[in-house]
């Protein structure tokens, strides 16, 4: 078994900070469903304003929402853009999704990690 990234939200911004929630990073509903990211699976996090990276969990937010709650909170600040990523555990690659954001967190535009045949 190998660990493959599953989906992909790319430049996502963040919209708030909470750092007396218990932990994970709220998502739009609509995003996480879009990329294929379930309630409480885990996500890398990466923020691309100051290349702080670490991992938690998704849970679920109101539209257009990226919330850093709990410790990661820390990392970074309203209006950071990011990276979440999830990845899972396969014998052999799959096709994930990649979601682009706009300034707003909506999807601005959508692609794929295609599998790409072994040579």
């Amino acid at each position: 078994m190998k660990t493959f990234v599953s989906a992909k939200i790319h430049g996502v911004y963040v919209t708030d900070r909470n750092v007396d929630y218990n932990g994970s990073v709220g998502i739009c509903a609509e995003l996480m469903a879009q990329a294929g990211i379930d309630p409480y699976e885990q996500v890398h996090l990466v923020n691309l304003r100051n290349g702080e990276r670490w991992v938690t969990y998704a849970i679920p937010a109101e539209r257009g929402a990226f919330v850093l709650n709990g410790g990661s909170a820390r990392l970074g600040e309203v209006g950071d853009r990011c990276l979440a990523i999830a990845y899972r555990l396969s014998d052999h690659p799959f096709e994930a999704a990649v979601l682009f954001c706009d300034r707003d967190n909506r999807v601005a535009s959508t692609g794929t990690y295609d599998v790409v045949p072994t040579l």
